[in-house]
């Protein structure tokens, strides 16, 4: 290379991370083509990018990425390729210019490809995640959040998938066996929020108050499951607009639910993707619903997208913003009972790690999820009460239009509010987000307030704290059949196990399912004479408490096993299947149930840990088949190469499972059978687990 190209690599090694507050990208036109088979994503972008200013060298972030042509306003020039930066000689006269970049990545993470290897028909899907700084994989692009950029995508994909991505779908042109799907973009947006989806997915659309365009994406197998699933959304839409006071700022709104995403969802620009596992059914809505997660990522639309924060820093911004949107939404569907014993739910797990002395200030970069999304609520919670909510709502709305397509940081926005409400909010900082503690006292006291059951709860656990003898006639006095269900949850959770039997009969008869789920969840030992009140929860419409109640009557009243499995052996439950394989793991290990089913029942149990199947599905069928001691071969090596899964939750209990089992007895020598049918890393893997 040239003097100057040695010398701008030298320059990167050094100082990769400035900000180029000299040159501002405008525009990105992106047309990719990812590859199913090959795994890898062809592509092209063309920035238009402004130089404000004489700056030496400019800068991309592109984690090995294969640059094929790389040209400035039609010139082909000479640039430096790092495997995770690129940097070329900025332009010396400031003006408007070109840049365009043809590439092939092989993205290592951000881009995730399903069913491409297997046999079934219909499965496969693609589809990204780039929160954080991962976009770099597949698209030349920017860590730097703060670079805001309109980008505007083509996607060419096989005819019969559907691909979906940022901003309005303008053209559809197929050629031959493919089909380009042209998107449209009008406002810019921070880089890890470029996403796409490639799948066999149908659609929905419906339409806000405001005629904003909502489109609901699922797969032709879930289409009975489209309404219990989607349930609320033009609802929450509706309030959130009219409740945070700023139109939504994006052309339309998309969901897509994918295979084996790792999260409960992602707010991509006007794209969300989230979890398949929300795809729910009617009786499967009580157990485990997409609501939240629904409201959560569709708030994020204004906070996170539409102002983002600088950075990690600031994320209260974005995380604690959206969830505390989120319940004031389930509060709009569920009403004020339901939201304030959520927040008390929440205080509790808060109030328990600072306790424990696991307390993390708001401000911290590298605090947990459970400080930027519940504590951040709490905070925003205690914020409105402060300042009333008619200034909050001003603060909020002032600060979403001064910062529209910025970013912003946590003093921005207290500034903004302490004009909106005229009050100095230094120790409102100072107690809820620099502090590490929780502010038990501020929350309980708040919720004592807004809810007179949470005090009847609180004085109860006074109670108890300070008697010496606890009576069964105690607990029982306090039991409110007109209390909120929250309150009779958390009551149960706490009690159950001190309540006579009459009381805990007549409890479970109430016909409340959420509490009759509670107290079969709860309860250490089923009395005898309630025996046929407890077998009534097999036919409930709960699947969790119909699971629940089949492993609880199965191991206390084993002289009915036949019968309990009978009762529940055409039933699969929700999404993740636990209740299914829970089931055959009783079927296979209850002597002379169904003899001449039981090499069926061990082949389906076994076969839940298969690729194919999302990884909570896998995990449940891994840890009932560890349980039992009856992993097959292929059961086995499904489990090693769990270790090598983007999930890193799935990665991290696949490799706890294996170091458990080479201590068991054989398990050492069939690992080691296994290892010709391994990839090298896997051989890695086991060849170390096998020596420790």
């Amino acid at each position: 290379m040239r003097f100057f190209s040695l010398l701008l690599f030298c320059w990167c090694l050094n100082g990769f991370a400035q900000k180029q507050q000299a040159v501002d990208f405008i525009h990105a036109a992106i047309a990719i083509e990812p590859n199913g088979i090959e795994k890898t994503v062809q592509g092209s972008v063309e920035y238009t990018f402004l130089v404000q200013r004489k700056v030496d060298s400019i800068f991309l972030d592109a984690e090995n990425i294969n640059i094929i042509n790389f040209r400035l306003n039609g010139t082909t020039i000479e640039y430096v390729n790092t495997g995770k930066k690129l940097g070329f000689k900025s332009p010396e006269k400031p003006g408007e210019y070109s840049l365009y970049i043809d590439y092939l990545a092989r993205p290592k993470q951000t881009v995730y490809f399903f069913g491409w290897d297997d046999v079934m028909v219909g499965n496969e899907q693609i589809w990204t995640q780039g929160q954080g700084k991962y976009t770099r994989h597949w698209l030349p692009s920017f860590d730097d959040m703060t670079e805001k950029v309109e980008f505007d995508l083509s996607i060419t994909a096989p005819k019969q998938l559907a691909v979906v991505t940022n901003g309005e779908l303008m053209t559809k042109t197929s050629h031959k066996d493919k089909q380009t799907w042209s998107w449209n973009m009008e406002h810019p947006m921070s880089s890890y929020l470029v996403a796409f989806a490639i799948g066999d997915f149908k659609e929905e659309t419906r339409e806000s108050s405001t005629r904003v365009p909502i489109i609901l994406y699922y797969n032709q197998k879930d289409s009975s499951r489209v309404a219990p699933t989607y349930k609320y959304t033009t609802e929450h839409f509706n309030f959130l607009e009219q409740e945070i006071g700023v139109p939504y700022p994006w052309q339309n709104y998309k969901q897509v639910p994918v295979h084996d995403f790792m999260y409960g969802g992602m707010e991509n620009t006007s794209c969300t993707l989230f979890s398949d596992q929300y795809m729910i059914d009617e009786k499967g809505f009580v157990d485990k619903n997409y609501v939240n997660v629904n409201a959560h990522e569709l708030a994020h639309q204004w906070f996170g997208n539409l102002v983002t924060e600088v950075s990690g820093a600031h994320h209260w911004l974005q995380e604690g913003f959206a969830t505390y949107y989120a319940y004031l939404a389930e509060k709009e569907v569920f009403g004020d009972d339901y939201y304030y014993w959520k927040l008390y739910e929440t205080a509790q797990k808060l109030i328990a790690e600072s306790e424990k002395g696991n307390g993390e200030s708001l401000l911290d970069p590298k605090a947990s999820s459970l400080t930027f999304y519940e504590k951040g609520a709490w905070a925003l919670v205690l914020l409105q009460d402060l300042v009333g909510d008619r200034a909050f709502k001003k603060g909020i709305q002032t600060y979403l239009l001064a910062y529209s397509f910025k970013n912003a940081t946590v003093a921005d926005f207290l500034a903004v509010m302490e004009k909106a409400s005229g009050k100095d909010l230094e120790e409102f900082r100072k107690k809820w987000l620099v502090a590490s503690e929780f502010p038990k006292a501020s929350a309980l006291a708040y919720l004592k307030k807004k809810d007179p059951s949470i005090k009847r709860l609180e004085e109860l656990a006074t109670t108890i704290e300070s008697s010496t003898v606890i009576t069964k006639e105690n607990v029982t006095n306090f039991y409110n059949s007109k209390a909120p269900i929250g309150f009779k949850k958390e009551f149960i959770k706490r009690y159950v196990n001190q309540l006579d039997t009459p009381t805990l009969q007549k409890i479970l008869m109430e016909g409340e399912l959420l509490v009759r789920q509670a107290i079969i969840a709860n309860l250490e030992q089923i009395p005898a004479q309630l025996q046929t009140d407890f077998e009534t929860l097999l036919k409930d419409d709960s699947y969790l408490t119909q699971e629940y109640a089949l492993l609880v009557l199965w191991q206390q009243f084993p002289e009915r096993g036949s019968f309990y499995l009978d009762s529940l052996s055409t039933v699969e439950g929700l999404p993740n299947k636990s209740l299914r394989i829970l089931w055959l793991t009783l079927a296979l290990i209850t002597e002379q149930y169904n003899s001449s089913a039981k090499k069926q029942y061990y082949e389906e149990l076994n076969a839940f840990t298969a690729p194919e199947y999302n990884f909570e599905v896998r995990i449940n069928a891994f840890r009932y088949l560890i349980q039992i001691q009856a992993l097959s071969d292929s059961s086995l090596r499904n489990l090693v190469q769990a270790t090598q899964h983007h999930s890193w939750q799935f990665r991290l209990f696949a490799k706890r499972q294996l170091q458990h089992l080479v201590s068991l007895p054989n398990m050492a020598a069939r690992l080691e059978d296994l290892q010709p049918s391994l990839s090298e890393t896997e051989k890695e893997l086991i060849s170390k687990l096998l020596t420790e």
